[in-house]
This record gives structure tokens, sequence and C-alpha cells, in this order.
């Protein structure tokens, strides 16, 4: 058995980064089998329904996800939605995700995006039939110590607990 968790961001001073570093550390911590997937190190073109599926980094990032039982997915959220790159990965990707359970955690510069998660969420039961963890973690600046830019103990409860439940759904489904 072993859970995924993939950091969709591109940005190197990225938050959501800094949340699924919390969920490897906290994986390994609590000794579940865990690969960490960091996107910004497989560069992809943008998903054109065509030569984007013979891209490179593509082939090792869908085996990654194929072999994985659960995924954790972080990514930030901009302009209400899960970022680009987080989609794209999805599209290129698709049928390696087929029926895994996902749990989600993003980031965002605001409260109120807290529903953000959704369109993906659907994307991923609708068109993969991954059952999606309903408790996600979302995640606005006041989650993040201002001095040190760690997560508060709050949310490190929080990750840990998606964490948890995302593996064990990826050994009983």
């Amino acid at each position: 058995m072993s859970l995924l968790i993939i950091s969709s961001s591109l940005n190197p001073d990225s938050r959501s980064r800094r949340l699924a570093k919390v969920a490897v550390a906290y994986a390994f911590q609590a000794k579940i089998e865990a690969s960490y997937l960091d996107l910004s190190d497989f560069p992809l073109d943008i998903c054109d329904g065509g030569k984007s599926f013979e891209q490179a980094n593509l082939n090792p990032i869908s085996k990654l996800i194929e072999q994985a039982d659960a995924i954790v997915l972080c990514g930030p959220i901009y302009a209400y939605a899960m970022a680009a790159a987080t989609k794209n990965l999805i599209e290129l990707t698709g049928r390696a995700w087929m029926g895994k359970p996902v749990g989600i955690m993003a980031s965002a510069g605001g409260k109120n995006s807290y529903m953000a998660v959704l369109g993906t969420a659907n994307s991923l039961m609708l068109d993969y039939r991954c059952p999606i963890v309903p408790k996600y973690v979302y995640v606005d600046p006041s989650g993040f110590d201002e001095d040190s830019g760690e997560v508060t103990a709050e949310i490190g409860k929080r990750v840990a607990e998606l964490v948890d439940t995302t593996d064990h759904w990826g050994k009983v489904l």
C-alpha cells in the first residue's frame, strides 16, 4: 500500500508546497508508506489533446499516480479555483487516477475561496471515479506562522488527519 503526496504548485515559495511537505513529514513519522511528487520538478506542457501526451516527463508522473493506492493532492487556489497546473496534471494523467481515493489540501490568499476545490473534486469523481475524502484542508495565510512561515499546530493536526484518512481509504477501498 502506498500514498502519493503531490505538490502541484509551480511557485518556488508556495504555501501549498509547505502543506505537502508537512504531509510527507507526518507520513514518515507515522510510518505510512508514502512518496512525494513535486510538479515543479517535472515541467509539463499544457494539455493540447495531442502531442502533449508524448512529452518525456509525463510517463514517470503517470506511473507514480498509477502505482499509488491513494493520493493527497496539494495545490494553490488562484481566482477561486485550483491552479491551472493542477487541472493540467489531471488532464494529462487522467486514467492513472481511476478509482483512487483522493484527499485534497489547498492554500489560498483569503478565507472566501474555501469551495474552490470542488471543481477539481467533481472532475476526479465524475471523470475518474475517485472517492474524495470529504474533509479537506483549506488554509489561508492565518494558518501559517508569520515569522517562520511554518504551518500552525492546528493546521498540522488537520494535515495529519487528512493523511491518515486518505491512507486508510487507500487500504480499504
